[in-house]
Protein backbone atom coordinates (compact mmCIF):
# COMPACT_ATOMS: atom_id res chain seq x y z
CA UNK A 1 0.00 0.00 0.00
CA UNK A 2 1.39 3.51 -0.88
CA UNK A 3 1.33 6.28 1.56
CA UNK A 4 -0.82 8.53 -0.06
CA UNK A 5 -4.07 5.76 -0.16
CA UNK A 6 -3.40 6.03 3.55
CA UNK A 7 -2.99 9.62 3.66
CA UNK A 8 -3.45 11.70 0.63
CA UNK A 9 -0.44 13.81 -0.28
CA UNK A 10 1.98 12.32 2.64
CA UNK A 11 4.38 11.67 0.01
CA UNK A 12 4.37 15.08 -1.84
CA UNK A 13 7.45 15.89 -0.14
CA UNK A 14 10.62 13.80 0.56
CA UNK A 15 13.84 13.83 2.41
CA UNK A 16 16.70 11.62 0.79
CA UNK A 17 18.29 11.36 4.43
CA UNK A 18 15.21 9.66 6.20
CA UNK A 19 12.39 7.55 4.43
CA UNK A 20 8.42 7.18 6.34
CA UNK A 21 6.44 4.64 5.51
CA UNK A 22 3.03 4.48 6.65
CA UNK A 23 0.81 1.33 7.97
CA UNK A 24 -2.64 1.63 9.23
CA UNK A 25 -3.33 -2.63 9.76
CA UNK A 26 -3.38 -2.08 13.23
CA UNK A 27 -7.02 -2.58 15.31
CA UNK A 28 -6.32 0.43 17.25
CA UNK A 29 -8.46 3.55 16.45
CA UNK A 30 -6.84 6.35 14.90
CA UNK A 31 -3.95 4.85 15.27
CA UNK A 32 -0.84 4.45 12.50
CA UNK A 33 2.70 2.94 12.24
CA UNK A 34 5.30 4.87 11.15
CA UNK A 35 8.18 2.41 9.75
CA UNK A 36 11.51 5.04 10.10
CA UNK A 37 14.43 4.71 7.62
CA UNK A 38 17.52 6.85 7.53
CA UNK A 39 18.62 9.37 10.16
CA UNK A 40 17.23 12.63 11.93
CA UNK A 41 19.51 15.51 12.24
CA UNK A 42 19.28 19.16 12.59
CA UNK A 43 19.00 19.06 8.70
CA UNK A 44 16.07 16.99 8.27
CA UNK A 45 14.12 17.37 11.19
CA UNK A 46 11.64 20.14 10.22
CA UNK A 47 10.62 17.74 7.04
CA UNK A 48 10.49 15.16 9.50
CA UNK A 49 7.87 17.47 11.88
CA UNK A 50 6.15 18.37 9.01
CA UNK A 51 5.20 14.71 7.75
CA UNK A 52 4.71 13.53 11.42
CA UNK A 53 2.69 17.15 11.57
CA UNK A 54 0.44 16.08 8.67
CA UNK A 55 -0.37 12.43 10.13
CA UNK A 56 -1.54 14.10 13.30
CA UNK A 57 -3.75 16.67 11.27
CA UNK A 58 -5.33 13.78 9.60
CA UNK A 59 -6.60 12.48 12.85
CA UNK A 60 -4.38 9.57 13.36
CA UNK A 61 -3.41 10.21 17.43
CA UNK A 62 -2.09 7.11 17.77
CA UNK A 63 1.26 6.67 16.76
CA UNK A 64 3.80 4.02 17.02
CA UNK A 65 6.86 4.43 15.62
CA UNK A 66 8.82 1.64 14.33
CA UNK A 67 12.83 2.47 14.53
CA UNK A 68 14.63 -0.54 13.53
CA UNK A 69 15.59 1.53 10.41
CA UNK A 70 16.75 4.58 12.56
CA UNK A 71 20.12 4.49 11.92
CA UNK A 72 21.59 7.92 14.23
CA UNK A 73 19.21 10.45 16.08
CA UNK A 74 19.82 14.44 17.09
CA UNK A 75 19.00 16.11 19.78
CA UNK A 76 16.84 17.85 17.86
CA UNK A 77 15.19 14.98 16.38
CA UNK A 78 14.26 13.91 20.08
CA UNK A 79 13.04 17.29 20.48
CA UNK A 80 10.68 16.86 17.47
CA UNK A 81 9.69 13.50 19.16
CA UNK A 82 8.98 15.68 22.42
CA UNK A 83 6.28 18.44 20.29
CA UNK A 84 4.92 15.19 18.43
CA UNK A 85 3.93 13.96 22.19
CA UNK A 86 2.50 17.10 23.47
CA UNK A 87 0.42 17.46 20.91
CA UNK A 88 -1.23 14.46 20.82
CA UNK A 89 -1.62 13.63 24.56
CA UNK A 90 -3.48 17.01 24.46
CA UNK A 91 -5.67 15.37 21.65
CA UNK A 92 -5.80 11.97 24.36
CA UNK A 93 -3.46 9.89 21.52
CA UNK A 94 -0.50 8.07 22.71
CA UNK A 95 2.67 7.23 20.81
CA UNK A 96 5.29 4.71 21.31
CA UNK A 97 8.86 4.17 20.06
CA UNK A 98 9.53 0.23 18.88
CA UNK A 99 13.07 -1.62 17.90
CA UNK A 100 14.98 1.00 18.86
CA UNK A 101 18.94 0.22 17.81
CA UNK A 102 21.03 0.60 20.81
CA UNK A 103 23.18 3.32 19.44
CA UNK A 104 19.96 5.30 18.94
CA UNK A 105 18.87 4.30 22.33
CA UNK A 106 22.10 5.53 23.72
CA UNK A 107 21.46 9.38 22.53
CA UNK A 108 17.56 8.72 24.34
CA UNK A 109 19.37 8.08 27.71
CA UNK A 110 22.27 10.35 27.72
CA UNK A 111 19.85 13.20 27.23
CA UNK A 112 17.44 11.47 29.58
CA UNK A 113 14.73 10.86 27.76
CA UNK A 114 14.61 7.37 28.02
CA UNK A 115 11.85 7.14 30.77
CA UNK A 116 9.71 10.09 29.11
CA UNK A 117 9.05 8.10 26.45
CA UNK A 118 7.15 4.43 25.83
CA UNK A 119 9.58 2.35 24.32
CA UNK A 120 8.94 -1.08 23.70
CA UNK A 121 11.02 -4.31 22.04
CA UNK A 122 8.30 -5.63 19.55
CA UNK A 123 5.52 -4.21 17.38
CA UNK A 124 3.11 -6.98 19.92
CA UNK A 125 4.16 -4.92 22.70
CA UNK A 126 3.37 -1.31 21.71
CA UNK A 127 -0.57 -2.74 20.49
CA UNK A 128 -0.58 -4.90 24.03
CA UNK A 129 0.48 -1.06 25.42
CA UNK A 130 -2.51 0.77 23.42
CA UNK A 131 -5.19 -1.83 24.28
CA UNK A 132 -4.28 -1.84 28.23
CA UNK A 133 -3.77 2.01 28.11
CA UNK A 134 -7.62 2.46 26.87
CA UNK A 135 -9.26 0.27 28.76
CA UNK A 136 -7.98 1.53 31.92
CA UNK A 137 -8.24 5.14 31.59
CA UNK A 138 -11.83 4.99 32.54
CA UNK A 139 -10.83 3.98 36.28
CA UNK A 140 -8.07 6.72 36.06
CA UNK A 141 -10.47 9.57 36.77
CA UNK A 142 -11.52 11.35 39.08
CA UNK A 143 -8.25 11.88 40.42
CA UNK A 144 -6.58 13.43 42.78
CA UNK A 145 -3.05 14.86 42.63
CA UNK A 146 -1.23 17.05 44.53
CA UNK A 147 0.32 20.52 42.28
CA UNK A 148 4.00 19.49 41.43
CA UNK A 149 4.97 23.73 42.10
CA UNK A 150 2.84 23.66 45.22
CA UNK A 151 1.60 20.93 46.74
CA UNK A 152 -2.27 21.87 46.88
CA UNK A 153 -4.54 18.99 46.75
CA UNK A 154 -6.03 18.74 43.22
CA UNK A 155 -9.29 16.95 41.57
CA UNK A 156 -9.46 16.21 37.83
CA UNK A 157 -12.63 14.56 36.21
CA UNK A 158 -11.31 14.14 33.40
CA UNK A 159 -8.14 14.23 31.11
CA UNK A 160 -6.87 18.04 29.89
CA UNK A 161 -5.62 20.89 30.79
CA UNK A 162 -6.26 22.94 34.29
CA UNK A 163 -4.78 26.03 36.42
CA UNK A 164 -3.88 25.07 39.86
CA UNK A 165 -6.27 27.04 42.39
CA UNK A 166 -3.62 28.02 44.81
CA UNK A 167 -0.32 28.53 42.47
CA UNK A 168 -2.11 29.44 39.25
CA UNK A 169 0.29 27.07 37.60
CA UNK A 170 -1.14 25.37 34.40
CA UNK A 171 -1.50 22.07 34.32
CA UNK A 172 -1.65 19.23 31.54
CA UNK A 173 -3.36 15.37 32.74
CA UNK A 174 -2.97 13.35 29.81
CA UNK A 175 -5.74 10.46 29.52
CA UNK A 176 -2.67 7.68 31.54
CA UNK A 177 -3.04 10.32 34.66
CA UNK A 178 0.45 11.63 34.12
CA UNK A 179 0.92 15.47 34.88
CA UNK A 180 2.91 17.93 32.91
CA UNK A 181 3.34 21.92 33.40
CA UNK A 182 1.56 23.33 30.96
CA UNK A 183 2.19 26.54 28.85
Amino acid sequence: MNNNDIIPGFNDEKDDCLKIRLDNNIEISNSLVLYLNGYIDTYNSPFFQERVSFVIQNGYINLIFECSGLHYISSTGIGSFTAFLKQIKLQGGDMVLVNIQAKVYEVFQLLGFSQFFSIKDTMEDAVLYFREEHTTQNDLFPRIFACPVCSKKLKASKPGRFRCSECKTILIIDDTGQIFLGQ
